[in-house]
């Protein structure tokens, strides 16, 4: 079997499987950083609770946009397993093409997947800390990627920095104009994310005069699929498959 670690800005999402098709997942958070120590006892914890056999794990693969996290969970791992992790990067060698030094390696793990699990030309959007579009054309190429702020990170900036506002469940609401608070902010957070995001999808449609398969994944997606007719597929292990697909094409 293949672990498959995925460190995000917000969590850290594991996946165990035999391949990039099927896997078991779980999250912990980010923050507060931990250290090796801490994270070797909840990694052996999280094994017994999924009834996982650390021995059955062959390969273990990294991605990560944390760098100052992705040696600590490699060590840990290390202890338990006695394996060397393989970390990717844009860097590491796939079938996509693409042409920045500055690439995530979640965005570039979200291309790899596209490109090798559905045809045609591709738009991946991830709901994370960032919300995130990529567009990969049929050959494998990257066209370009969308960076605005994640829901999440808009929400907590809103509650933050307003003395009324309440925190809230990213719910849609039962009408687009709230009649209390809550409702009101809930229409902003999830009708307005909606929108923009289905506003993208009609300008990058209309500018490439292509049609595109859209993907969504995140810990988010769940919520705004059902909103829209836009997006075609949503799969929150999307990047955990691009980063297994890495590990199978370098093994």
């Amino acid at each position: 079997m293949i672990l498959v670690v995925n460190i995000g800005n917000s969590s850290i999402r594991f996946g165990v499987g035999e391949n990039h098709k099927n896997l078991t997942s779980w999250t912990i958070n980010t923050k507060p950083f931990k250290t090796a120590d801490e994270l070797f006892l909840m990694f052996k914890n999280m094994y017994e609770q999924h009834g996982i056999d650390k021995n059955q794990i062959k390969g273990i693969v990294i991605g990560s946009v944390v760098p100052h996290q992705t040696g600590i969970v490699a060590r840990a791992l290390n202890e338990i397993h006695g394996i060397e992790a393989m970390i990717v990067d844009r860097n590491t060698k796939s079938n996509v093409v693409q042409h920045s030094d500055q690439m995530g390696t979640d965005l570039y793990a979200n291309a790899v997947a596209a490109h090798e699990l559905y045809p045609d030309n591709k738009l991946i959007i991830d709901f994370g800390t960032a919300l995130t579009i990529l567009g990969i054309d049929a050959s494998g190429e990257v066209m370009g990627v969308v960076i605005a702020p994640g829901v999440i990170t808009s929400l907590k900036a809103l509650v933050g920095d307003t003395s009324q506002l309440p925190d809230i469940e990213l719910v849609p609401p039962k009408s687009s104009l709230g009649k209390n608070t809550e409702a009101c902010m809930q229409s902003g957070m999830v009708y307005g994310y909606i929108g923009m995001v289905e506003g993208l999808i009609a300008r990058i449609k209309k500018e490439f005069n292509k049609d595109f398969y859209v993907i969504s994944t995140g810990g988010l997606g769940h919520i705004f699929n059902p909103l829209t007719d836009k997006i075609n597929k949503d799969d929150k292990l999307h990047t955990l498959r691009g980063l297994c697909l890495l590990y199978e094409q370098n093994v």
